[in-house]
């Protein structure tokens, strides 16, 4: 009997089941967070030491995300029209990888902001085409795992970094500065993995919400000429992640409050790295019980412990309780990251997958720069019980918007009426 044909590029399924092009991705965000984390938990510390306070830590990271957000519009929208979206994926990683090492000649807070805002605008570029090709590689009952699998590795590069930067302070005795120069290497290995690596895959036979396997042989994805409006239900949605994303603040905030309640530097990224490992032991599970249980249903969950987590860290008296509030955070992390990005795929079209992205990209990026720059304010002006509580409360409200507005995808029917 001759041996079966093998799959079409981009297809190649390893024992995991996960496509090449989702397992090569997943290496691409580990070494690239391997890179941004070596240098983004001392970033507070670093920070404070050019003269920057928490107002500085929102602008540092609400004005880099805000700039990212219009990159993400535009980039959503060319991920639907090109057939091969590798070299964009690529320029986005490339340029993150060059920006970040230039904090080591930092001299003022302005000159972190405008290295985090081009870090940010290699983020946006690559942002979108980079989450349509994970949805477009799998189908629907395995898009939750899939992206789980992604913030999992995105989580444990994280770790990897985090601990990078402890040795290197720790064991190596290198300073700051030169822990921002040796985050070149992992970023641009990144960037060697998507040119040598990356592979787009061919489009999932599916319309609407309905899914099913990518078959051998099929025609590479369309160019999609003309974008449709998005469908009402996924309107609806956006709107819930909207109000949602008004309650976040940036992870550097968790830092600093831990720093505020005593924890000594050379801790900061041990705690760091226990945060990422949370997440990244907990991604893929999440993404599974959002394949199983419905991510409407899993994602309103995480979403609640979110603002436990946020109004127990207004509460809390010491660093040690703090510190265990991070893994009911890292669960959090855990239970959302996959079946969010999963879940708006189940209210678009494929041919419209890029703009989908592009837009909840860029609104969760629009609402970083108030949201982190009103956190920072209110946390030097009235404290950081009050700026906690109050994200709690915001973080409340929309897991009520989405329990009470947004349909239930796997539901017959479930299509709201266009809005």
């Amino acid at each position: 009997m001759p041996s079966p044909a093998p799959p079409p590029p981009g297809e190649v399924k390893p024992r995991s089941g996960l496509p090449r092009a989702v397992i090569a991705l997943g290496w691409v965000s580990l070494l690239t967070d391997a890179a941004s984390d070596m240098i983004y938990p001392l970033l507070p510390a670093f920070l404070f030491s050019l003269g920057g306070g928490a107002a500085a830590l929102g602008w540092i990271e609400g004005l880099a995300e805000g700039v990212s957000a219009l990159l993400k519009l535009a980039s959503g929208r060319i991920a639907d029209r090109i057939r091969n979206r590798t070299p964009l994926i690529a320029l986005g990683y490339l340029i993150a990888a060059l920006a970040r090492p230039f904090y080591a000649i930092a001299a003022a807070p302005a000159h972190a902001v405008l290295i985090r805002i081009v870090d940010r605008i290699g983020k946006g570029l690559r942002g979108p085409p980079r989450d349509a090709m994970v949805a477009d590689a799998v189908t629907r009952e395995t898009r939750g795992v899939a992206f789980g699998f992604h913030r999992m590795m995105d989580n444990m590069g994280a770790v990897v970094g985090s601990l990078l930067a402890f040795g290197l302070l720790y064991f190596a005795k290198l300073d700051i500065r030169s822990i921002f120069l040796v985050s070149l290497i992992p970023g641009l290995l990144a960037v060697v993995v998507v040119l040598v690596v990356v592979r787009e895959p061919r489009r999932a036979l599916e319309t609407g919400a309905g899914a099913s396997a990518p078959r051998e042989g099929e025609a590479p994805r369309p160019i999609e000429a003309r974008s449709e409006p998005l469908p009402g239900s996924a309107k609806r949605y956006l709107a819930a992640l909207f109000v949602f994303s008004l309650a976040g603040s940036g992870d550097l905030f968790l830092i600093r409050r831990l720093s505020d309640l005593g924890l000594r530097l050379e801790l900061v990224p041990v705690a760091w790295v226990s945060l990422q490992l949370g997440k990244s032991l907990l991604n893929i599970p999440g993404g599974l019980a959002s394949d199983r249980f419905g991510r409407r249903r899993v994602l309103a969950i995480a979403w609640l412990l979110y603002a436990l987590t946020y109004g127990g860290f207004g509460l809390a008296g010491s660093w040690p309780l703090a510190w265990l509030l991070l893994g009911l955070y890292a669960l959090h992390y855990g239970l959302a990251e996959g079946g969010q990005r999963a879940l708006l795929a189940e209210y678009v079209p494929l041919t419209s997958r890029g703009r989908a992205y592009g837009v909840q990209l860029a609104l969760e990026g629009a609402v970083v720069l108030p949201a982190n720059v009103l956190f920072g304010l209110a946390y030097d002006k009235l404290g950081a019980e009050t700026a906690f509580l109050a994200a709690g409360a915001v973080a409340l409200a929309a897991t009520a918007l989405l329990v009470l507005i947004v349909p239930t995808p796997e539901a017959p029917g479930a299509e709201a009426p266009a809005l």
